[in-house]
């Protein structure tokens, strides 16, 4: 098995989609819900990585290096319209950081991203959305001190220090809250209904 241009493949994934986002950012289209073209990048990469773990299994660090690990990391992620996959993704994730063959940290946000998702209260405060006030605050958690112990378990800042950071960038990309958020927040339970992560 090539595992040098298998890695090569996964970064390839990982560079198209930042180069997408970066561009989306300067031009101001991050806002207002999922960018069309963004989605179709996010399916046809999530396509092309279940191809590769199907191949090769979960794409760890002693197979494919960091780099590439932390890339198909990215593309799980991101394939926000593939439950099954990603699902599926975090029990290969679980036992490849249990072996050392992961990035704990990518374990923390593929959980709480589906977490969210699913409607549940994240674990470790890695996810974010826009508040009655405008801001982005950390989706439901349970309990803060739970949250920053485990957050601290895997190398993370607290909760309090990165909601700075995650506000702080989302001025520099020129993010703005939906108009309407009770609309806004009506569409996503929609999307997640339609895409099967909720009934």
């Amino acid at each position: 098995m090539d595992y040098q241009s298998i890695a090569e493949k996964i970064i390839d994934l990982k560079n198209a989609d930042l180069a997408l986002r970066s561009k989306l950012a300067k031009s101001g289209q991050l806002s207002g819900g999922y960018h069309e073209e963004m989605k179709a990048l996010h399916n046809s990469n999530a396509k092309a990585l279940d191809e590769i773990i199907s191949a090769i299994g979960y794409p760890t660090l002693s197979k494919v290096g960091k780099e590439a690990s932390e890339a198909a990391w990215l593309v799980i992620q991101h394939a926000i319209e593939q439950p099954q996959l990603m699902k599926k993704c975090l029990g290969l994730l679980q036992k490849a950081t249990e072996a050392n063959e992961a990035d704990p940290k990518s374990l923390a946000y593929l959980s709480d991203r589906i977490a969210v998702f699913e409607e549940q209260p994240q674990l470790y405060g890695t996810q974010f959305d826009w508040d009655e006030n405008g801001e982005l605050s950390p989706n439901l958690y349970d309990d803060l001190n739970k949250v920053n112990e485990r957050r601290q378990s895997v190398g993370l800042n607290t909760l309090q220090s990165q909601t700075l950071l995650i506000r702080q960038r989302a001025q520099e990309e020129n993010q703005v809250p939906p108009k309407d958020l009770a609309q806004s927040r009506l569409e996503v339970k929609e999307w997640k209904k339609m895409v099967g992560w909720i009934k």
